[in-house]
């Protein structure tokens, strides 16, 4: 017996048993194409027909919302969902497509929602049969959210909606997105609203969808231009105005520290990712196959150094990881902040080491037959960027930090 199993409540013990079992004859056959390491790099229709089988498939054994009320479609337990995760991840499943609503869009909808609309949209969205994205960042509006533009008019019991967003992750698939838009132009944060507005059956009419390409070449992030896009009022979330506060809700849960456990699979080709991303001994096997003036590169004092920094590192994330389990501590938001700060830093801080440890191949592609490692340190290097921006970048995890558990004096 592991040592989560020991601490399983007698409910989650029996709810264990039960993901075990389903789990041993459910688990999909590997897909045709290189597996994907998150929903975020869904690209093409067979990757979303694949995923969104398999999250279809573990929503209707339960393993999918487990911790939500059954009249929203959720199984209706207590604390259960982080079960279905450990036991999914110990399966070697697939990642789920819909991580955007799972993570952020269902906490948000569920405390922020009206009752009517909790009805209509959870469900679908647990299953996976309708998609989600979030409209937030803007060309001039990032980290500094409040600065949002994208305005909301109102008129009568409708809205009409004009902006432009970007960065967004699998738009091109999505029905739906959570939307921070102003709707008074002389109150900063007081001037927010949040929507949850149609996305799919409004193409190539009020709302137009354009791909960006990343510096690695790959696709995956979205901007969104809404041109006069009319929505009911009843797609409104909390009251008028009170949109930064419902932010703050969708961005706690992306950043780990909302009070819903998030939905998660993703076991398939884990070796792989765990490989860059907690990199500690990867960097050292590394260090030996390639060669520094004639010899092993883990015989090289400097890079040697480096590495040993990179696992000294490495044992003091998973050792902060453990303190998450702790029930006295568990609740403090500063374990899934100081998390994400640690481990997206950690990972571009291994990356660099390797293509330092690799030379001059350090520049070829993942696409070169002769690239170390098949040339994912480069591609891991390039993706760590937004790793580090994407929730809020390292600057503002420490703002919050310094100001909200340090109680340090507000920067200007």
């Amino acid at each position: 017996m592991t040592e989560k199993a020991k601490r399983d409540t007698p409910e989650q013990e029996d709810f264990r048993r039960y993901c075990r079992e389903w789990l041993a004859t459910n688990v999909p056959k590997p897909p045709n194409f290189k597996p994907l390491k998150s929903g975020a790099e869904v690209a093409t229709e067979e990757h979303l027909a694949y995923y969104l089988a398999w999250q279809r498939s573990a929503y209707n054994a339960g393993l999918v919302g487990c911790d939500y009320p059954t009249e929203y479609g959720g199984g209706g337990r207590t604390r259960c969902q982080l079960v279905a995760n450990q036991e999914m991840l110990l399966a070697k499943t697939p990642i789920f497509p819909g991580v955007i609503g799972l993570g952020m869009a269902a906490p948000t909808i569920y405390f922020h929602a009206a009752e009517e609309l909790k009805r209509r949209l959870l469900p679908k969205l647990l299953s996976g049969e309708e998609l989600w994205c979030q409209g937030f960042s803007e060309p001039g509006a990032g980290s500094d959210l409040a600065s949002v533009q994208t305005f909301a008019e109102r008129k009568g019991d409708k809205w009409l909606i004009n902006g432009h967003k970007i960065w967004t992750s699998t738009a091109q698939f999505a029905t739906w997105m959570i939307l921070l838009a102003r709707t008074d132009r002389s109150d900063k944060y007081n001037g927010l609203t949040y929507f949850v507005v149609p996305i799919k059956s409004e193409l190539g009419k009020s709302v137009t969808v354009r791909p960006l390409i990343k510096i690695t070449g790959e696709t995956g992030f979205n901007e969104e231009l809404f041109d006069g896009l009319e929505i009911d009022d009843a797609l409104r979330l909390d009251d008028v105005g009170k949109g930064w506060q419902v932010a703050m809700t969708t961005l706690a849960h992306e950043r780990g520290a909302g009070s819903l456990t998030t939905p998660m699979s993703g076991g398939q080709g884990s070796e792989e990712k765990r490989d860059t991303s907690i990199a500690g001994f990867p960097l050292l096997k590394l260090a030996q196959q390639c060669t520094r003036n004639n010899k092993p590169a883990d015989q090289d004092p400097v890079i040697s150094d480096k590495v040993m920094q990179m696992l000294v590192r490495q044992v003091g994330i998973k050792q902060h990881r453990r303190l998450r389990g702790v029930s006295g501590l568990a609740e403090y938001q500063r374990f899934a902040l100081q998390d994400k700060l640690l481990s997206t830093e950690y990972v571009q801080d291994a990356a660099a080491v390797a293509l330092e440890i690799e030379g001059p191949s350090g520049t070829l592609s993942n696409f070169d037959k002769h690239a170390p490692d098949n040339g994912k340190w480069p591609l891991a290097y390039l993706s760590s960027f937004g790793s580090t921006i994407a929730a809020g970048t390292s600057e503002i995890q420490r703002n919050i930090l310094g100001e909200r558990v340090l109680d340090l004096a507000k920067s200007k």
